[in-house]
């Protein structure tokens, strides 16, 4: 196309732009008030952390805070507590979201099926998703509580398999076990609910087909089933990365702030105590940061690879 020919199509395509607008008005100005409270309590907060992390922020003085650059990001990065906290960030991770995948999976076949009770079975998966992290952590903390546990008291006194209590909140390795149980206990209802609902999708034609083509339930299941979940399989391993990564509350109640020796820290309760503790803010929105970057590039990598088409 000419210059002369885009500078007589601009003032139309401006006047097409401006009448949708005008016919759109309403729904822009229903929309209004929900884009004004989101900007001002997500946005803005969001942009402002961004500029912390780029100052020596005086929290008293603002305005007498120095422009350090990146100088904020290659500190965090070189310490060894922030690389240990990302290490255990990273293992909750791995360990949790394949397992919640796959348990849940197991528990939407067996409720899928026609049994007695499911109704029953359905809620009683899912109560664990709906009841307080801190109520089910307090618990968690309990039961591995090294002097009056109920785990150490069926592993020592029950099945006599150690003969001393067990220090699993002492140490930090062992610590990490509560915790992870915890993420795949509290996780498998939801996961499971979301690939129920697309289980009851499948077209009860295409399994019976494979049926009478001699296809037992494994073969069913391997070419069928499972190519038709991949979009749900993809969405669960999406959010529950993101979920993993974001692991909080969990970690910061039962390791009491990343004890021992700040062994235990996960991203975010790191980035509270450098916040709140320490009152280094400019290294707490570091933190954020570098977490939210690796989120976005870790989710963009897994929706890229494992969107494909269904074949089966």
């Amino acid at each position: 196309m000419t210059t002369r020919g885009m500078i007589e199509t601009f003032p139309t395509r401006l006047c097409t732009l401006v009448r949708s607008a005008f016919r759109a008005r309403m729904a822009y100005l229903f929309l209004l008030p929900g884009l004004a409270l989101f900007t001002l309590f997500v946005v803005y907060p969001m942009l402002y952390s961004l500029r912390i992390s780029f100052y020596d922020w005086n929290i008293i003085r603002p305005e007498r805070s120095a422009f350090v650059g990146l100088d904020n990001y290659a500190t965090i990065l070189q310490d060894p507590i922030f690389r240990r906290a990302v290490l255990n960030t990273l293992a909750y991770t791995l360990v949790t979201v394949p397992a919640q995948i796959v348990l849940a999976l197991i528990v939407a076949l067996l409720l899928d099926q026609e049994i007695r009770g499911r109704t029953f079975f359905r809620v009683a998966y899912y109560l664990p998703v709906i009841t307080s992290w801190v109520i089910v952590t307090l618990i968690f903390e309990y039961l591995f509580n090294s002097q009056a546990g109920l785990v150490n008291y069926l592993l020592r006194d029950v099945l006599h398999l150690v003969d001393e209590p067990i220090r699993w909140l002492a140490d930090p390795i062992l610590t990490m076990v509560p915790i992870h149980l915890l993420g795949i206990w509290k996780g498998v209802g939801w996961s499971a609910i979301i690939l129920l609902a697309a289980l009851q999708e499948i077209p009860a034609d295409l399994l019976e087909a494979a049926a009478v083509d001699g296809a037992g339930p494994w073969q069913r299941l391997r070419h069928v089933t499972l190519p038709l979940l991949r979009p749900t399989l993809v969405f669960l391993l999406v959010v529950l990365v993101i979920g993993g990564l974001n692991v909080y509350i969990s970690v910061l109640l039962i390791t009491d702030g990343g004890r021992p020796l700040d062994l235990t820290h996960s991203v975010l309760t790191l980035m509270y105590k450098e916040t709140f503790d320490r009152l280094n803010f400019s290294g707490g929105a570091a933190i954020s940061y570098l977490l939210t970057a690796f989120v976005f590039v870790i989710s963009l990598l897994q929706i890229r690879l494992l969107r494909r088409r269904v074949e089966y």
